[in-house]
Formats: structure tokens, C-alpha cells, sequence
């Protein structure tokens, strides 16, 4: 059986979907936002303009505007309408509200989201990248196009169990380490580069699915 090629649209230059058989990676350059077919897509549009501090840092609030990403959701969820597979954003995302997605639950399991599109099945999920090789928990959102409710795998549902860095716990004690989490540890030059990066696992298991969406779509 062949191999399905995704293209993988908005993801980093040189990262973990770099040099991979049968991936076409869109990086910044490339400019997803132009992509036109033909292959299955597994899709990271950017989430700083949909996230919590969309607005942009504390100290210098409501500098940006919600959503303001230049179009570049709106493109990848087309993408997965056109072509199908999966597009990622972190848990809580205000593009789900805006874009009509049904939120999921928490812990875990298929939510339909079949009024997003009228010719594939479509679904999303909550799942925590914890469970996949993030140092962090991550919780994550998960939309998938073209597959029906009997092939959609059974993921690692729920939350990861907590973890506390143990500098932040021998500097600030449990209760602030519990809360701000493993990711405000993360300094250096490369600590956005970590904190966003997919893990290998991750990757593999959104590529996965992808391909089930593109096999599904050949055979049917």
C-alpha cells in the first residue's frame, strides 16, 4: 500500500517535519496561506492572536487584536475542508468560538463538529501532548476532516499527571511551582522554539491520522 504525502502547513523552519519521507513542509517562507492542494494536511496555524494573552503581555495589554493572525487559520481550516486531515491549536483557543468549532471535552473522547463542513465528517478533541513527549502537558485541540466515527482511533485521553520543575520548586516552593507550570522555566534564546516545537510522537500520531483521512478518501 502506497504511502499518502502530507503537506504540513505552518510549521518551523529546519523542525521536526523536516526530512521526513512523504511530508511537505510549509514553513514561513513557503507561506501556507497560499497552499492549493493536492495532498492531506496536517496544519499548526500560528495561536498567539487566539490565545490567552492574545491582547498581547501583561504590561502592555490590548496591543493586538483578537485573531489578528493574517488570515492564516481561516486558510489552514479551509485546507483541512478542501483536502482533510487535521489542524492543531493549543486548548482554550478563541478561534474554536469564532470559527463555529464545538469546543471538546476536557477528558477526552470525540466531539462532532460535522456543521463545520459539508462534505467530510469532521471531529475534534482535547488531547495533552504530556502523553506524547512534551516536557509540559500541553493540552492541545485537535480538529479531524474525513474520517467517520468508526475509524477515529482511541487517543491517551485526560490529563497527564502533574509535573513540577524541580528549580521552580526549590526556589518558590510547591503552590508556585504547581502554578506556573514546567513552560515558565523554559529561558534561553530557544525557549519559544521548546515551548512550541511538536514532539516526534506528536508529529507522528497528527501525520497518522492525516494519512487514515487520505486512505479513507481513496477507498471510499
Amino acid at each position: 500500500m502506497s504511502t499518502h504525502t502530507v503537506a504540513a502547513l505552518y510549521v518551523e523552519t529546519g523542525g521536526t517535519y523536516f526530512n521526513l519521507p512523504d511530508v511537505e513542509p510549509w514553513d514561513e517562507t513557503a507561506d501556507a496561506r497560499l497552499y492549493a492542494g493536492p495532498h492531506v494536511v496536517v496544519a499548526h496555524p500560528p495561536c498567539q492572536r487566539w490565545g490567552r494573552f492574545w491582547h498581547g503581555s501583561t504590561r502592555k495589554p490590548h496591543q493586538f487584536k483578537l485573531g489578528d493572525d493574517g488570515g492564516c487559520f481561516r486558510a489552514a481550516l479551509a485546507d483541512v475542508k478542501s483536502w482533510g486531515g487535521v489542524l492543531e491549536h493549543p486548548a482554550d483557543s478563541h478561534a474554536w468560538e469564532t470559527f463555529g468549532v464545538p469546543r471538546p471535552r476536557r477528558d477526552g473522547g470525540w466531539t462532532d463538529a460535522a456543521t463545520l463542513f459539508e462534505t467530510l465528517p469532521a471531529w475534534t478533541c482535547c488531547v495533552y501532548q504530556g502523553h506524547y513527549g512534551h516536557f509540559a502537558g500541553k493540552p492541545t485541540w485537535l480538529i479531524v476532516a474525513g474520517l467517520p466515527r468508526e475509524q477515529l482511533p482511541e487517543l491517551r485521553w485526560g490529563k497527564c499527571e502533574q509535573r513540577l520543575h524541580p528549580k521552580a520548586l526549590e526556589k518558590y516552593g510547591y503552590e508556585k511551582a504547581r502554578r506556573i507550570g514546567m513552560m515558565a522555566m523554559v529561558g534561553g534564546k530557544d525557549k519559544t522554539r521548546i515551548r512550541n516545537g511538536t514532539p516526534p510522537e506528536f508529529r507522528d500520531l497528527l501525520l497518522a491520522l492525516a494519512r487514515q483521512c487520505a486512505s479513507y478518501a481513496e477507498n471510499r
